[in-house]
């Protein structure tokens, strides 16, 4: 392996190849330039039909024009494949890859750019091949044993925008000893300021497996801290934007996070990989039915939570169907039609026996009745047609006879007369819900109707399992759901309804799950999501950590979750890692400047209860901050974390303050343990944890 690097960028040689690379790079910019203004030049007041056509066009216009930006401070490309041999016609047509041509062959021995997005010149001939196309795979898995006939890798080094460095292997060449690359550590460890950014750099053959596995299935990633599971993720949504467009474009891709600080944080990625159109939420915003102004308990939630409250809800939702006990008599000119009680009874138990959903099953039941009308009629001689059988379905008797045996239902008021009403709550929860269970959802003052009652989070979600009860929820092509572990298995439900007909991709810890209700299994969590037979791949490979920090963390690991394997750090830099006894907020304050004398991010976490005290203090020093969700800047470093909050969130350093109060802030020790390791791994080059009690015995 050898390297180039720190050459000035003035260096104009030809015959230098880091002046040649850079001239590429050059040309590639000029090129994407190019593409970006004939997309601008583009006229279209003759080619549209209408108004719409004309609005909808220029929207897209206006996306193509977004997606070919180009970044200033965004390397275009950042690696070089030569190929031994021309890459094979067939891999350029498989996936359904929209982009053929950047891998069709080529002369042997051919060199392909590997970069964020496909950048051509003005004769069509690829500058930049993207990084989700096939030809581009062996840049991440292609190693000395299995080179997929690839002479050289050359990855590129930036200080900015600027091409400073490269870095060559020669996979085909035994002579050479595999050595790590120092430009993956440097790009790893490169220190951040703002929000996250993509890896399409650094993805390691493990993930990019994950990444480009297909859209047919269902991936479950256990992952621990640092080893890069949410980046894996947003990745696999770009790669199958990529393989998949027509598709998704139709269906939707979702991507839903736990808070709205994680989506803020998270949002940048996909944009800066050319995908504009992926929408964002929290499984509350998917569930917004009502507005949320009220708080459960633990046992309350833990219970509500429970998949058995669907069971309780369907049956609810099925009892407000009454039997018929009178015919139907539907009056047609001169000649009255009767559909006995018997034979009404029939279709009504047809339907519910097929079990579909109440609403569909209640616009249903009309046009039954209509049917049982038009047989009569011809038997009697008559020549009825679907306009007849239409005007019968409409007929005041027909809609009369469907509103008392199947009466529309509000899924919001079936939600509050259950958690109001104990007596209707007992009925449809016998045999499912013990006394004590039952007792604890209802609530104490019964609401007076659906907008004044102060509803839950978890009743949120009980709304929504009714709204599916009663019409089917629209599915999405895919959907990612990152922080998993702390779903409770309605919550799963909720997503999965989602994406009942697409995939998902599953993201999380078991170690991380900081709820009442945290996942135990991912195989129990993907049975409430619908995906039983999603495959689970673990990532335990640690890039983010140091290796000191990780170690450190992992000390809990057999007192939260001791069947999982600890993360292994895989990077040479140990970071820079201190336990510091404190005797007040002065030495935590200290220990944030202390930090902030490195380039980069650096976040102060602490149980929520310690926040204001801490803000006070950095307030008195002078010392300004963010809080989390708050985009960084060169002036602004610092970010005060509340530790409920800091979960799926990284900073180049931390301070954690007062372990014992982390634990302490949650309703058991194993889930303050949880919350702690979760503190304790947010780190990307240095961690002080300062403590004035003394600290939780688990850390030794």
């Amino acid at each position: 392996m050898s390297t180039l690097s720190d050459d000035p960028l003035g260096t104009t040689d030809p015959l230098d190849p880091l002046s040649r690379e850079r001239g590429h790079l050059a040309a590639s910019r000029a090129a994407l330039r190019a593409m970006r203004a004939d997309v601008e030049s583009l006229d279209i007041r003759d080619v549209t039909a209408n108004w719409v056509n004309a609005e909808v066009l220029a929207r897209q216009i206006d996306e193509r024009i977004k997606s070919l930006a180009d970044l200033s401070h965004t390397p275009l490309f950042f690696g070089r494949l030569d190929y031994l041999h021309a890459p094979p016609l067939s891999t350029s047509l498989e996936r359904g890859d929209p982009h053929g041509a950047e891998r069709a062959g080529g002369a042997e021995g051919e060199s392909f750019y590997i970069g964020r997005r496909h950048v051509h010149d003005a004769d069509g001939d690829p500058m930049v091949v993207d990084w989700r196309a096939p030809v581009s795979q062996p840049f991440y898995r292609a190693s000395k044993k299995d080179p997929m006939d690839v002479g050289l890798r050359r990855r590129f080094g930036y200080t900015g925008g600027d091409l400073t460095a490269y870095e060559d292997e020669h996979l085909s060449d035994p002579a050479e000893a595999a050595t790590a690359s120092k430009l993956l550590q440097q790009e790893i460890e490169r220190p951040r300021v703002g929000p996250m950014r993509d890896i399409v750099a650094t993805i390691q053959p493990e993930q990019d497996e994950i990444v480009r596995s297909g859209l047919g299935g269902t991936v479950c990633v256990q992952g621990g801290p640092g080893t890069g599971k949410t980046a894996v993720g947003l990745h696999r949504v770009a790669y199958l934007l990529y393989a998949h467009r027509e598709r998704l474009a139709r269906t939707g891709t979702l991507v839903i996070g736990p808070n709205a600080s994680f989506l803020h944080y998270i949002e940048q990625v996909l944009p800066a990989l050319g995908e504009l159109q992926v929408a964002q939420a929290t499984v509350d915003d998917l569930v917004a039915h009502v507005e949320v102004r009220g708080t459960d308990d633990a046992t309350a939630a833990v219970v509500k939570g429970d998949a058995r409250m669907a069971a309780v809800l369907r049956r609810a939702l099925r009892s407000h169907v009454t039997p018929p006990t009178e015919p139907v008599v539907v009056v047609r000119g001169s000649r009255r039609w009767r559909v006995p009680a018997h034979e009404l009874e029939e279709i009504v138990r047809e339907l519910l026996d097929r079990d579909i959903r109440y609403g569909a099953a209640r616009e249903a039941l009309p046009q039954r009745i209509a049917h049982a009308v038009l047989v009569q009629m011809e038997r009697a001689g008559e020549a009825p047609d679907d306009r007849v059988q239409d005007a019968v379905a409409r007929n005041a008797a027909v809609k009369a006879a469907v509103k008392a045996v199947w009466p529309p239902v509000d899924p919001a008021k079936l939600v509050l007369r259950l958690l109001s009403d104990a007596d209707f709550l007992a009925e449809h929860a016998a045999g499912i819900l013990d006394e004590d269970e039952q007792k604890a959802i209802l609530w104490e003052r019964p609401a007076r109707s659906v907008k004044s009652a102060k509803w839950s989070a978890a009743d949120a979600v009980l709304i929504d399992e009714a709204t599916d009860l009663v019409q089917r929820t629209h599915s999405l092509g895919h959907v990612v759901l990152d922080e998993a572990q702390d779903l409770s298995p309605m919550q799963y439900r909720a997503v999965g309804r989602r994406c009942s007909t697409g995939s998902a991709t599953v993201l999380g810890d078991l170690a991380q799950g900081t709820t009442p209700w945290a996942t135990r299994s991912w195989e129990e969590a993907l049975g409430h999501l619908g995906k039983d037979d999603a495959v689970v791949e673990e990532l335990t490979a640690g890039f983010r950590v140091p290796t000191d920090v990780i170690t450190y963390a992992s000390r809990l690991l057999p007192h939260i979750a001791p069947g999982l394997t600890p993360v292994a750090s895989v990077r040479e830099n140990p970071g820079f890692f201190a336990v510091r006894a404190a005797s007040g907020d002065a030495d935590v304050v200290a220990a944030c400047e202390e930090l902030l004398r490195n380039e980069g991010s650096t976040g102060l976490i602490a149980a929520d209860a310690r926040v204001p005290a801490l803000a006070a203090a950095l307030a008195e020093a002078g010392l300004p901050y963010l809080g989390p969700g708050e985009e960084t800047t060169g002036r602004t470093r610092l970010t005060l974390v509340p530790a409920s909050l800091a979960k799926g969130l990284e900073y180049d350093y931390v301070v954690l303050d007062e372990p014992s109060a982390v634990v302490a802030g949650e309703p058991d020790e194993r889930t303050g343990l949880r919350r702690l390791y979760v503190a304790l791994t947010r780190a990307v080059s240095g961690l002080i944890v300062t403590h004035t009690r003394p600290l939780p015995a688990q850390l030794g």
